[in-house]
């Protein structure tokens, strides 16, 4: 028997569906008038339309879990290019290891869970996503890229949301990565969050870098993202909350809510909130808490919330989809959060520099 190859495991690409291709208003509107997780799809597409129809509200898009290697990819740029969404936050695995990835050239691949030699795998040096497929050569390239922007930056403390904006402008230098969501938050003016930013490929390329530079290197401020997130909160006012999956990012964006507190100022609990997730309530954990339970925080209106129960890839495109089709979004008109950032870290400079002349 001939022996096993890595082209034999990395011939056919995971694809990105194309929401715009499939009008299902139609079919999730039925929904409605059906039971059980058709109903709760149905009421969480029309909320995620109200956020897009409220000219006072801010949408914010929550990721977690592994969603553009299955697929999801260009939903969330459509969301950007479409002025359907004003801010996200992100584990890293999907903005570095996965969308910046595959903007560098390099692809996912379609697996299996079943049978799956993984011994087999990690001899190829091919690494698993439950059925998808990476060369892991290819993804120690993108390391290495996050490497090279490092040492290419200014060493000082930057924001998860900075230094993903320069990772942007290296790739409009380069001519890479157009069909990215990296890239495409960079052109379009919408701030990328990452709070856990070293838990991803960049956690190697800044290792690689900070040992390199032990005295003066680039670094990620995680309260830094903070601040900066709570201030797209304050000037909003009025927000809603597109959750895929659960983590870090669902909890850092509802705590926004109790840090415009802190700092004094009046900023309400987030108006919108939808929820997808296959996470289970009764463990006590972040993913699977409802938002009713977030409510008791302050974080989040029980009013128009919706907790949907099932997998990402199946339910985005519907709920996403419903609101591209229904085109409330064409009357929305664009926060640009990254320039109301880049002018308050321009005041606080100048404040500095005023001082320094003192």
């Amino acid at each position: 028997m001939a022996k096993l190859t890595k082209k034999d495991f990395l011939k056919d690409t995971i694809k990105h569906i194309d929401l715009k291709k499939y009008n299902v208003v139609p079919m999730v509107e039925a929904f409605g008038s059906m039971a059980y997780a058709s109903r709760e799809v149905a009421r969480a597409s029309k909320i995620y339309n109200m956020m897009l129809s409220d000219k006072k509200c801010s949408v914010i898009l929550c990721i977690a879990g592994s969603l553009v290697s299955a697929g999801l990819k260009k939903v969330v740029v459509d969301m950007i290019q479409n002025n359907m969404v004003d801010a996200i936050v992100s584990n890293g695995a999907n903005i570095v290891d996965q969308d910046f990835f595959e903007a560098l050239g390099y692809k996912h691949y379609i697996g299996t869970p079943y049978n799956a030699d993984d011994n087999l795998l990690r001899d190829l040096h091919i690494d698993r996503i439950y059925d998808t497929y990476i060369d892991e050569d290819q993804l120690k390239e993108c390391d290495e890229t996050v490497h090279k922007i490092c040492n290419s930056l200014e060493p000082r403390p930057y924001s998860s949301r900075e230094f993903i904006w320069e990772m942007g402008k290296w790739l409009e230098k380069k001519g890479k990565g157009k069909d990215s969501i990296v890239y495409n938050a960079y052109k379009y003016g919408v701030p990328v969050f990452v709070p856990a930013f070293s838990d991803c490929s960049a956690g190697f390329g800044f290792v690689a870098h900070q040992t390199e530079h032990p005295e003066a290197h680039v670094s990620i401020d995680s309260a830094k993202d903070f601040l900066e997130l709570t201030k797209i909160k304050i000037k909003a006012k009025e927000t809603g909350l597109m959750m895929f999956s659960g983590g870090v990012p669902k909890n850092f964006a509802q705590d926004t809510v109790v840090a415009a507190e802190i700092l004094g100022a009046d900023a309400p609990m987030h108006k919108y909130a939808v929820q997808i997730t296959v996470a289970d309530v009764r463990d006590g954990a972040l993913s699977g808490s409802t938002l009713k339970e977030a409510s008791s925080w302050g974080k989040v209106s029980t009013a128009l919330e919706q907790m949907v129960y099932g997998e990402c890839t199946t339910l985005i495109p519907l709920i996403i989809g419903y609101g591209y089709h229904k085109g409330a979004w064409k009357k929305r008109k664009a926060a640009n959060y990254v320039k109301f950032l880049q002018d308050e870290d321009a005041k606080v400079a100048a404040l500095k520099a005023k001082k320094a002349k003192k």
